[in-house]
């Protein structure tokens, strides 16, 4: 045996001979140190995921049964001026303030983004997103395009952007026609936004397909996204 690989404490004692706490410490007094019982890949940061896209693709379905199959996995709740409609809930599906409210969360800075849209604002508080991040928890907005591209500028690339899409133009104008909530002329208009909007996958980090039928799989798809992102060497850190 090479003289310069033999143990300077004899031979280390084979693990069928010894107990495994001898071994073990064997093996520190051969190296010269101790084992560190430290994670040796620290716990991934929490995520903030934004879904966006256009009409009738399904977000609210996706990000529904995502929250159900996802722990520790929290929806921000946006805050709007806008009158509670009958069967809303105040902190589920809006935080419902005054105009004056919202013009004081703007001002005291405590909105992440914030929007006009009819007259009503709507924006994303600061304070909830912070609360559930420091219990470990990924984030999961739901905005517009527009609320997309300013999440962008504000976010850059410490956030997660996923763009939800129907698998054709001609299933998504179906799906639109089929939830018979607006006029001939609103139609119309929600179509041709759609159509613009699509224009912008490409400032996207990744794409869903959401088919008809097949929510399961896309959740599926979410999920490979989250955990591919939390397997990255070089870990997003968004700081709210």
């Amino acid at each position: 045996m090479d003289e310069s690989r033999r143990s300077p404490v004899g031979p280390i004692p084979h693990p069928n001979d010894a107990g495994r706490n001898e071994v073990f410490r064997a093996l520190e007094a051969s190296l010269g140190s101790t084992f560190s019982s430290e994670p040796i890949v620290p716990n991934p940061n929490p995520l903030i995921i934004v879904v966006s896209g256009p009409s009738g693709v399904g977000k609210d379905a996706v990000i529904k049964r995502l929250r159900e199959v996802r722990e520790d996995l929290h929806f921000v709740v946006t805050a709007t001026s806008r009158p509670k409609r009958e069967g809303e809930i105040d902190g589920k599906d809006y935080f419902f303030v005054s105009k004056d409210e919202f013009l004081s969360m703007i001002d005291k800075n405590e909105l992440l983004e914030y929007a006009l849209v009819y007259g009503d604002y709507k924006g994303i508080p600061k304070q909830q997103i912070r609360e559930y991040m420091a219990k470990g928890c990924d984030i999961v907005l739901r905005v517009d395009i527009q609320g997309a591209a300013t999440l962008r500028r504000i976010l850059r690339n410490s956030a997660v952007f996923v763009f939800l899409v129907a698998e054709s133009e001609e299933a998504l104008v179906k799906r639109l026609i089929g939830r018979k909530t607006e006029s001939i002329e609103a139609l119309v208009m929600r179509v041709a936004s759609a159509k613009e909007e699509l224009r912008h996958l490409k400032e996207f980090d990744y794409v869903v397909v959401n088919k008809e039928g097949e929510l399961e799989s896309s959740v599926k798809v979410m999920e490979s996204i989250i955990d591919a992102e939390k397997a990255k060497v070089q870990q997003r850190r968004a700081v709210i």
